[in-house]
């Protein structure tokens, strides 16, 4: 029997195989920068309650990743791509150890073991874990809610405790990404109180305190940042980020029918093995109750969501933990029925498969994500950007950004990034300057330095068709 001690060891060392090898060797790329800049600008002015994307409030998602990449870079006291994905990663190890020492009682030794493994190595959490992206730790705080409530139920431990303490990972999981983890929690409690028939638990008071700390957790940003922001425009922005997904400008027909398949893809290589697992070989009605309450909580989730026009394939991640749970528990208690050749009497299937699959895994941290390093090293999409403004800005002077949206390649800028949101803000003793093309002609018709005169001097498109151009304040 695999001690506490023992299993801790293992998922640490599978953890640190699969999620640290090169984990700062490849640049920001899509959203991460949405994550960075935030955390930077709040560490920088010491406003943490209105996370600014360039010079303008962000209003599309509440602040706890940035609070994380600001303490990240604040502990660590160096800012680059490994301490600002050194919270995801932390994250997911959060979650893998939760399995190993809350769920031990309900899932045993070795399913608890089994689930962190499965975790651990499941193509979804491998893909998003490695970045500092909001479903890291919006999906690891959903899945230590559900770890302690249902770790708690099957144990009978106290309602007070099993009510309360998980609904705290719920608040937390509001300051995240918002409410939409709610779906996938209750899916889980109303599934098992169904299928236990204990649906009067749902009550009790414990409960609405639970909610009510939930409510607290989100509140205790939310309020102030409403009252700094204009809460009228907030309110509206939140609606069209939970709505807008409905409408036609976010529809692909061409997306939306493969949203289920490429979902499912985040599951693999333990999808294979759902098929096989038979609930009438778990050992007893509790099991099997159960068993079938995490399917349920799995599967109709999962194919709401992605049914949703608009919704992505990530939105149903949080469907992970009764997965990883129902796969241990069938693993744990071999309740498959594996076709004739993979079947061998004197072997679990557990033992047989556990162990190269993770073994894969890591083989992929170890030497696959290295090698994508190398591979692509001379194919950078926003270093190259910083680079050449890198070559044209003094490390010593100020490049101050006239409202110049959302621009990865500011991260990798060696000078010192200043925010302004017209070009009359620009202080007379400025040097360098950027603007998109919008503001181009305004920059070189302006006379507010004069005799100095603005003058471009680099101009850069960047991955995404954007572009922006470098100013030098100087002599006529």
């Amino acid at each position: 029997m695999l001690s506490r001690v023992n299993s801790l060891l293992i998922v640490l060392l599978i953890w640190a195989a699969i999620y640290l090898p090169a984990l700062g060797s490849l640049e920001i790329k899509g959203e991460e920068g949405r994550r960075i800049l935030p955390a930077i600008r709040m560490l920088e002015t010491g406003d943490y309650i209105v996370p600014r994307v360039g010079s303008a409030a962000y209003f599309s998602k509440p602040p706890l990743v940035n609070w994380l990449v600001a303490a990240s870079f604040k502990l660590f006291g160096r800012r680059n791509e490994w301490t600002a994905r050194a919270p995801s990663v932390l994250c997911v190890l959060a979650v893998a150890i939760a399995f190993v020492t809350v769920a031990r009682g309900s899932l045993g030794a070795r399913g608890s073991t089994i689930a962190a493994l499965i975790w651990l190595t499941n193509f979804g959490m491998i893909e998003k874990g490695r970045l500092i992206e909001i479903e890291a730790l919006y999906v690891s705080l959903c899945a230590l809610a559900m770890i302690c409530w249902l770790s708690w139920w099957e144990q009978k431990r106290s309602p007070w405790l099993t009510w309360i303490v998980p609904w705290i990972f719920l608040g937390l999981g509001w300051l995240a990404k918002g409410p939409t983890h709610l779906v996938f929690f209750y899916a889980l409690v109303l599934a098992l109180l169904w299928q236990t028939k204990q649906w009067r638990s749902l009550f009790h008071p414990a409960h609405f305190i639970g909610i009510f700390v939930m409510l607290a957790i989100f509140a205790a940003w939310a309020i102030p940042f409403i009252e700094m922001t204009v809460g009228e425009r907030v309110m509206n922005k939140w609606s069209r980020q939970s709505l807008g997904r409905i409408t036609e400008g976010f529809f692909h027909f061409s997306v939306w029918i493969l949203t289920i398949p490429h979902a499912l893809v985040y599951f693999l290589p333990w999808l294979f093995f759902l098929p096989l697992v038979r609930f009438n070989k778990f050992r007893d009605d509790r099991q099997r109750e159960l068993a079938r309450a995490l399917a349920w909580s799995a599967a109709p989730p999962l194919i709401v969501i992605s049914l949703i026009p608009g919704a992505a394939p990530r939105y149903s991640l949080p469907v992970l933990t009764p997965f990883c749970w129902l796969s241990a528990l069938s693993f744990a208690a071999n309740a498959f029925a594996p076709p004739s050749w993979m079947s061998r009497r004197d072997k679990p299937l557990w033992s047989r498969v556990v162990g190269p699959l993770v073994g894969l895994a890591v083989a992929v941290g170890v030497i696959g994500y290295p090698l994508l390093a190398i591979a692509l090293e001379h194919r950078q999409k926003v270093k190259n950007v910083a680079a050449k403004m890198n070559a044209a800005v003094p490390q010593k002077e100020i490049l101050y950004a006239v409202d110049p949206n959302y621009q990865p390649f500011f991260f990798y800028m060696h000078a010192p990034v200043r925010y302004v949101s017209r070009l009359a803000e620009l202080p007379s003793e400025t040097r360098y300057f950027v603007v998109r093309p919008d503001k181009e002609q305004d920059a070189l018709a302006s006379e507010q330095w004069l005799p100095r005169r603005a003058r471009s001097i680099l101009r850069v498109t960047d991955y995404r068709r954007e572009t922006v151009i470098l100013f030098v304040v100087g002599p006529p």
